[in-house]
């Protein structure tokens, strides 16, 4: 029979958390993330930076559990074609669309993050109609040696119990005097050792901690790539989070979460500012071009979909097939868009677009 040799501490955990160190990193952390959160509201349509940067989230979200795919296999097979063409791709669309979900309950819910949100974002990703773990034997090894690192709580009763007790925590504002930032952190952490589904709890728990930032008001829309740091930092993640467990170590692990922000945040701001520098270089240009129709709708679709096709077109300026696709000739002839054809299909790159989209994701892996 298996035993977990670490108790579930009550939220908030006692002891002190808030430490000199951690208040260093804290004051970083908002800064930037204050700053992210008033650039990304000056872009004129916030909705492009979810369509486009949950993908890149997904992507980098997956990547930490071993599940890696390209930037042309995602649009491809993600957003143009009839489904995904590999395991690795749909788990990456199922992960873009479970963020999705989750930040459409939160406005349903009036901004309460529940466990039947929480599984409906893991019944996404997963794509079963499982809950939370009932069958007991789950254990967390370490993936190089094999050896056990972590048994989270194996009875259903007691799993259910320490999930609606880690709802309460997240909702109740009043609950603790933390700064939510390093709420997120001890929530984050909470969410991994209770280790509620079968699998996809990585995923989970990531999700959680970009909609909770915009639950508090630290985000407006979830688009903070937390995973880019972790993705460069994992031994270290794992790490910090079983320091925890074993030693009761806060600190070092709030340090390393608040640091992910500030980090993460700064990179995003990066991408969010080469968009809407971008977008307002292709508005120049369209309005400028004798053979282009400017619309704000079509410049909206050229930056939502970096692979784009008539179908998408057509449906976003309401106009017809033979409208959309001449809209798409004249924009390759402009060179506003690249044209590809995969079978019977042509699709549309915006190439500047998927470079900056590129550069962005070579910068984490180069540890930029």
């Amino acid at each position: 029979m298996l035993k977990s040799t670490y108790a579930l501490p009550s939220l908030p955990p006692p002891g002190e958390l808030e430490t000199t160190a951690v208040l260093r990193e804290l004051a970083r952390a908002h800064r930037h993330l204050a700053e992210l959160k008033g650039r990304a509201a000056t872009m004129p349509n916030q909705g492009i930076l979810i369509d486009t940067l949950a993908l890149q989230e997904a992507k980098a979200s997956s990547e930490i559990e071993n599940i890696v795919t390209t930037q042309d296999e995602l649009f491809q097979a993600g957003m143009l074609f009839d489904g995904p063409t590999s395991p690795a791709v749909k788990e990456v669309a199922n992960y873009r669309d479970a963020l999705k979900r989750g930040f459409d309950g939160l406005a349903q819910h009036q901004g309460l993050l529940t466990c039947n949100g929480v599984i409906d974002m893991f019944r996404v990703l997963k794509n079963t109609d499982a809950g939370f773990r009932v069958t007991p034997g789950t254990a967390l090894k370490n993936e190089a040696t094999g050896s056990l690192v972590y048994v989270p709580p194996q009875n259903p009763d007691e799993i259910v119990a320490a999930m609606t007790a880690l709802e309460r925590f997240i909702n109740d504002d009043a609950a603790s005097s933390l700064d939510p930032l390093v709420k997120m952190a001890v929530i984050h952490h909470q969410f991994e050792s209770i280790h509620p589904f079968t699998d996809g709890n990585g995923r989970i728990g990531r999700i959680i901690n970009v909609l909770y930032l915009t639950r508090v008001g630290l985000l407006e829309i979830p688009i903070l790539y937390l995973s880019r740091y972790i993705t460069m930092n994992k031994s270290d993640y794992y790490r910090l989070l079983q320091a925890v467990r074993d030693d009761g170590d806060w600190e070092p692990w709030l340090v390393f979460m608040l640091r992910a922000v500030s980090t993460t945040a700064r990179e995003t701001l990066d991408l969010v500012e080469g968009m809407r520098t971008l977008m307002a270089d292709y508005k120049r240009r369209l309005r400028e071009h004798p053979s282009v129709r400017y619309s704000q709708d079509l410049l909206n679709n050229l930056f939502r979909y970096p692979y784009t096709r008539i179908e998408f077109l057509q449906a976003d300026l309401q106009v017809t097939r033979q409208t959309a696709a001449k809209y798409l000739e004249g924009l390759t002839a402009a060179g506003f868009v690249e044209k590809h054809q995969q079978g019977r299909n042509n699709y549309y790159i915006n190439t500047p677009l998927l470079a900056l989209l590129m550069r962005a994701s070579d910068d984490r892996r180069d540890g930029a």
